[in-house]
Order: C-alpha cells, then sequence, then structure tokens
C-alpha cells in the first residue's frame, strides 16, 4: 500500500485548538460492524459495554518536558527532554544556533548541561546533572503541546492535557484517547461490570513524525517504550473481549503478544511495530481514539482494525458533521468486524 492511500481532506478550522468545556461533552462516531456511522455524546460510551469487556488505559504522565536556557557565549537554547538514559543523563531534541558535542548549556535552577553525541533516532545525549529529573522539570518544564495547535500552553493545560488516570511519569504527548474520561464514567463502567486495567507506554515524539516514503513497506516507525504489568496480562489472557483506549495501548499489547515473556514482566521494552491494513491482530477487539493526520501511521492503525475504505468514509461523515480533529477533539470507537465485541 501507499501512503497516498490514507489521504483525506480536512479543514484546517476543524482543528481542536482547546479542549471541550467538560472531558465527557466531546462528540463520539460509532463505527461498529453492520451499522451505518453514527455520532452521539461522547458519556453515551457507557451504553455499548456488556460489562464483561477488559478495558485498558495507558496510564503515562505527560511530562513538561521543554526547558529554556542558554549556551555559554549567551546564545538562547530550547532543550525537549524526550527520555532518560541512566543517572544524569538523557535524550533531548535541541533548538538553538552552532549546537555542537561538547557545548555547555544553562538551564534553569542553576543547572549546567553539557552536550553530547547525536544519536541515530535524531536526538542528542546530554549530561543534565539533576537528581530528581521529573522533579526539576516540573519546577521549570512547559507542556509540550503538538505542533499543530498555534498557541502557547497555558495553566489549563497542565490538566487538560493529562489523564484523570495519568500515574507514571515520561510521555511527552498525551495518549489523547484517554483525556474524554472523568472518574464518574470511569465508575460507571465499573459498576455496570466492565474491568478496568492499565499499562504505560511512553508516547515520544515520533508519534507525530510524518509517513515520507511512498511506499508503506519503506517506512521506519518510531520506537516507543512500553511495560505491561502481570496483572493486566492476567485480565487481557481471562478471554474477555479487549478493548484498547488509544492506538498507543494497541501498540503495546500487539507488541507484547509478539514477543518474548520479558515484554509482559513489569519491565519496560522498546516497540516499533507498524500496524496498517493487514495486520492480525491477536488481543484488541475494540478501540477508542481520537482523529488522525492525514496520511498518518496512526490512522493507518485505525484503518487495520476496520478496513480503509471503511474508516475513511466515517472520516468523510465526521468533517461533514463539523466533528473536532487530532489531540483535543472528538473521538471514534470502532469494533474488529471479526471480533467478539459488538
Amino acid at each position: 500500500m501507499r501512503r497516498q492511500d490514507f489521504h483525506f481532506d480536512l479543514p484546517p478550522e476543524l482543528i481542536a485548538q482547546r479542549p471541550a468545556a467538560r472531558r465527557d461533552e466531546s462528540r463520539l462516531l460509532r463505527l461498529l460492524p453492520g451499522l451505518p456511522p453514527t455520532i452521539t455524546p461522547f458519556h453515551t460510551i457507557l451504553d455499548l459495554f456488556r460489562g464483561d469487556e477488559v478495558l485498558v488505559l495507558n496510564d503515562t504522565k505527560v511530562v513538561p518536558a521543554r526547558v529554556r536556557g542558554h549556551k555559554e557565549s549567551g546564545g538562547q537554547v530550547e532543550v525537549f527532554i524526550i527520555e532518560p538514559l541512566g543517572p544524569g543523563r538523557v535524550a533531548a531534541l535541541l533548538r538553538g544556533r552552532n549546537l555542537k558535542p561538547g557545548a555547555r548549556l544553562a538551564l534553569p535552577g542553576g543547572v549546567t548541561a553539557a552536550l553530547g553525541p547525536r544519536r541515530e533516532d535524531e536526538t542528542s545525549t546530554l549530561e543534565l546533572p539533576v537528581e530528581d529529573l521529573w522533579g526539576w522539570l516540573e519546577a521549570y518544564g512547559e507542556v509540550p503541546l503538538p505542533p499543530y495547535i498555534e498557541r502557547q500552553a497555558d495553566e489549563a493545560d497542565l490538566e487538560r492535557y493529562q489523564t484523570v488516570f495519568a500515574r507514571h511519569p515520561g510521555a511527552v504527548a498525551a495518549p489523547t484517547a484517554g483525556l474524554h474520561f472523568t472518574p464518574a464514567l470511569l465508575d460507571a463502567l465499573r459498576a455496570k461490570g466492565v474491568a478496568i486495567t492499565t499499562l504505560t507506554l511512553h508516547v515520544g515524539p515520533g508519534t507525530f513524525r510524518p509517513v515520507r516514503a511512498d511506499r508503506l513497506d519503506d517506512h521506519v516507525m518510531h520506537a516507543e517504550r512500553f511495560r505491561i504489568p502481570q496483572a493486566t496480562w492476567a485480565l487481557i489472557r481471562s478471554g474477555r473481549p479487549v478493548i484498547a483506549v488509544g492506538t498507543t495501548v494497541v501498540r503495546a499489547l500487539e507488541a507484547a503478544a509478539r514477543g518474548a515473556e520479558a515484554q509482559i514482566a513489569d519491565q519496560f521494552e522498546y516497540t516499533e511495530i507498524f500496524i496498517r491494513p493487514g495486520f492480525e491482530f491477536r488481543i484488541v477487539d475494540g478501540l477508542l481514539t481520537n482523529f488522525h493526520l492525514p496520511e498518518s501511521t496512526l490512522l493507518m492503525l485505525v484503518a487495520a482494525l476496520s478496513s480503509r475504505a471503511r474508516v475513511l468514509d466515517a472520516y468523510q461523515q465526521a468533517v461533514a458533521a463539523r466533528m473536532r480533529f487530532y489531540s483535543y477533539g472528538d473521538a471514534m470507537i470502532l469494533s474488529r468486524e471479526d471480533g467478539r465485541w459488538i
């Protein structure tokens, strides 16, 4: 297949710049087997669950990963911290002039960092002498909103660009399908009998990286870290229908199903899995997700669960209905045509 097979026209004014007034006041497009697409308020998602399902959430926590500083020479620099590499070392993307290995950077809190070599994934190693990385970022960092949100982050984003179940810091972008849930809605699902469990996949900047190759077989997928607790894996293997909240959960579950036992033993592993039409799902029966970029790997993943034609048709209906797109936008829920759910 080719990248252009996943193109659709999106009016730029449908790209949500701010969240809905309330998390569960967004809209939900239902794409279910044998039924035409329908649009309902998000909170009606409760009606779709029988009570025998396992709902899997990504409990990663977005960190304020963007830090501003300057070089010894005085030039301004922006540091976007991607992930820790070990004590006192991180991988980071940097913006500034004439940044070379060995450069020393003055950062907030009296911290002096040293720029190390460039890595294969286009990040750089940064020697960062702080004992508590997450605490330091909470004190001095900025929330890294996606590139298609054309404004600076504000105080409201500190809450709304974070799920209510975020627990483990490490993501530089939110698992956006989870942004729609409120504690009350999660409690209502539990009361109905739905088993709610979590895994952790730290969303990296690669999630926004465009597909540049014309042929999908030539695309090199970005890597992300994930961890699946043993308790979650036990529920997954219980035989109940598995509903993933977000493409990150799909990536983690399907990667683990193809990996070694180490990947489900409460330790972090990396996945570069590329899910696109023709993919054989081993775990996931249903998916809740936001609307994604044209020609993106995330749209390709969604199309793999249903079909390319059906998903693109649903996207056209979402555009016609003036639904809101991307991170702060509306959601859709879909089920495998051959699955055990709905």
